[in-house]
């Protein structure tokens, strides 16, 4: 199946092409329809299964359906997830499929300061993405109302479970409209999720896909710790004396991609970088570059990496351990295909640490950890989340003051 046969807008389907999205991924070839019809559904899939679009998508659609361009915008659809970086991932995933639609979406979670997202509540957002406890408390600081909601989504329910969020959950659910669309994803389905489901859901529409979840015998795996100031040379090091001819390179953030590309270069390695930031012919240009080992090093974020099939590709780095396993899985089975032996190197900080645990549960092996002489992961090491509320501090700092003039009177 295409996408282009689900019957989507045009804005949405040039989105996915530019993304370079041509088939739907079996999770989404079911939801989208039932979403679209206005259903219910309950979601029985893992993050790396394509879930994400699987709702979105549809949520731009039906809301570009019942949208009054006359009124303020207001929140028509909320989706509440346990993590801060899960909110983020899902954010970006509505601004790239909803890039040519008249929507607006933002963001929010806990751990940052929280002016910056009242200001952008106050601006008005058709869609929220939010974790539950900064929801709640921005709620009863009366800066979200939700009772024009539309639809609602729960992502990752059996993880709210684990991390005590079920509790937040309800009291959300009381702030809601009875009537209402609503989609519930879990990974697995535990008496309490599915008890819970039955007090979101009415009549839904039940969908089951089996994630990808174990790593080719022919990937042989390896694990570096090592403090985040050095894994640029630790990279440097491994390219050089494994003397690796051509290496993909996943980093989580665009600016990671770019930033490690540049040093990269500097150092003489002929490399580029691709992300959403690059335009559907810059990112097509780099990939040839790499087929045709003009390029030697292709670093990556994962929405970039979507859809790249490189024949006898033997070395992927996780320069940056990826937050969800299967993305791990996703990453690391680009090599070792065909029976063909292939490698993956990733590194890890002090913040990655749990992730690697993650995965290693996911993939049922401890991946061989191996010794350096780069310096160790510093366990006071600032966090993403802090790095990234330091530098917003900065700009702010840095941004002029107007000042006002007073005006003559005659």
């Amino acid at each position: 199946m295409l996408f282009s046969e689900l019957n989507l807008l045009e804005p949405i389907l040039n989105a996915l092409h530019n993304q370079g999205y041509t088939n739907p991924t079996p999770i989404q070839e079911q939801a989208i329809p039932v979403v679209l019809s206005g259903r219910d559904v309950m979601g029985c899939a893992q993050t790396g299964t394509g879930k994400t679009a699987a709702f979105a998508i549809p949520i731009l659609q039906n809301l570009m359906a019942t949208r009054n361009p006359n009124q303020k915008r207001k929140i028509r659809s909320l989706i509440v997830t346990p993590t801060r970086e899960l909110a983020i991932q899902i954010h970006e995933s509505f601004q790239n499929y909803g890039k040519g639609l008249p929507l607006k979406s933002m963001v929010i979670f806990g751990g940052v300061g929280q002016n910056p997202q009242t200001n952008q509540l106050n601006a008005g957002t058709d869609i929220l993405i939010a974790t539950p406890g900064r929801l709640l408390d921005l709620q009863q600081q009366g800066f979200i109302q939700l009772n024009q909601l539309e639809i609602f989504v729960l992502d990752e329910a059996d993880r709210m479970l684990d991390m005590g969020f079920i509790h937040d959950v309800r009291k959300i659910l009381k702030l809601i409209p009875s009537k209402r669309q609503s989609l519930f994803f879990s990974a697995t389905m535990p008496k309490e999720i599915v008890e819970l489901s039955n007090t979101i859901l009415t009549k839904p529409v039940h969908i089951q896909v089996t994630p990808v979840s174990s790593t080719a015998e022919t990937i042989q795996q390896e694990l570096y710790y090592v403090a985040t100031a050095y894994k640029k040379d630790l990279l440097l090091e491994i390219l050089e004396k494994q003397n690796v001819k051509t290496a993909l390179v996943f980093t989580r953030t665009k600016h990671g991609a770019d930033k490690l590309s540049r040093a990269l270069n500097s150092a003489g390695i002929k490399t580029e970088a691709i992300h959403g930031n690059k335009s559907q012919n810059a990112r097509q240009n780099a990939l040839n570059n790499f087929k045709s080992h003009t390029t030697r090093v292709l670093v990556a974020t994962d929405i970039a990496a979507r859809g790249i099939d490189i024949d006898l590709l033997s070395f992927v780095v996780n320069f940056d351990v990826p937050n969800i396993p299967e993305t791990y899985v996703h990453r690391i089975g680009r090599t070792g295909r065909a029976g063909n032996q292939g490698k993956s190197v990733s590194f890890s900080n002090a913040e990655e640490r749990a992730y690697i645990k993650d995965i290693q549960k996911l993939i049922g092996l401890q991946i061989p950890v191996v010794n350096h002489s780069f310096p160790q992961p510093d366990e006071n090491e600032p966090t993403t989340a802090q790095v990234r509320e330091s530098n917003r501090m900065k700009q702010n700092f840095r941004k002029p003051v107007k000042k006002s003039v007073a005006r003559k009177t005659i």
